[in-house]
């Protein structure tokens, strides 16, 4: 059953959202070779809980850390560890936080060091498919517009999306509906209406869309070894058109790029 928020709920949603997006733009100045998932993971946690949140992630199925911390050919649900990170790798780091009862829930997939020409391609067409996606989440279309998008995108550059993965509906839980695959077809799948809070999350393999599930039970890989790309947004409808709640503002100052990407999904 899809839960429709009330404006008062999505800027609850919207306060959640943002403590993610500022804790990623803090990570964003601390992701750098030979420093470990770990040490950023708990950097994360004392900024979130510093900032009044309580980590979502955090004991959530029983997951053991703040952050989903993914490198390279992992795709999402990677554990923090002691290993330190390489120059030329990537990491998708996603995060969520609890207050005031609802989360936010997002993920950026960082450079780390000097990074191949072909995995920046696959980075920057993968963020740019979530905005592919986001311009479909508007009241009258449905799901599968979103889908469709993103997916189309994608593979006119030869790049594989999960299917065993999806985006979902955001609120007083995690997890809610719909289900918001990043592949399907226009005008299939539940219509859109206002008050629909959603994260939208494109992960998009440069191989085959095929995973593997590592015997820790969390960790999802490309089934070729390929390097994958995440990037995820919160998004409400309000007044019939799609509305960011997060933002990479934060990300984007840290690292000193210049993207007005998000300026036609404000208010």
């Amino acid at each position: 059953m899809i839960v429709i928020k009330t404006l008062e709920e999505i800027e609850l949603i919207r306060e959640s959202a943002l403590i993610v997006s500022k804790t990623l733009g803090m990570l964003a100045r601390e992701v750098k070779p030979g420093v470990t998932t770990l040490y950023l993971d708990k950097l994360a946690e004392t900024f979130i809980r510093d900032h009044n949140g309580i980590p979502g992630f955090l004991g959530l199925y029983d997951f053991p850390n703040t952050l989903c911390m993914s490198p390279n050919a992992q795709i999402v649900h990677g554990i923090p560890n002691k290993k330190p990170l390489l120059d030329g790798d990537i990491i998708s780091i996603d995060c969520g936080v609890l207050k005031n009862g609802f989360y936010g829930d997002h993920a950026y997939t960082f450079e780390v060091g000097n990074v191949k020409e072909e995995t920046k391609k696959l980075l920057d067409v993968t963020k740019q498919s979530l905005y592919e996606g986001i311009k479909e989440l508007k009241v009258g279309n449905r799901v599968g517009d979103v889908g469709f998008a993103i997916q189309d995108y994608c593979e006119k550059h030869g790049y594989g999306i999960v299917r065993e993965l999806v985006g979902h509906g955001l609120g007083k839980k995690m997890h809610e509906d719909p289900e918001m695959p990043n592949y399907g077809k226009r005008g299939r799948g539940k219509k859109f209406v206002d008050g629909m809070v959603v994260a939208i999350e494109p992960m998009v393999n440069m191989g085959t869309h095929s995973i593997v599930q590592l015997e820790d039970g969390w960790t999802i890989l490309t089934k070729d070894g390929k390097p994958s790309a995440h990037f995820e947004h919160n998004v409400a409808i309000i007044n019939g058109k799609p509305v960011l709640l997060s933002t990479f503002q934060y990300i984007n100052e840290a690292l000193g790029i210049v993207s007005n990407e998000e300026d036609k999904f404000k208010l």
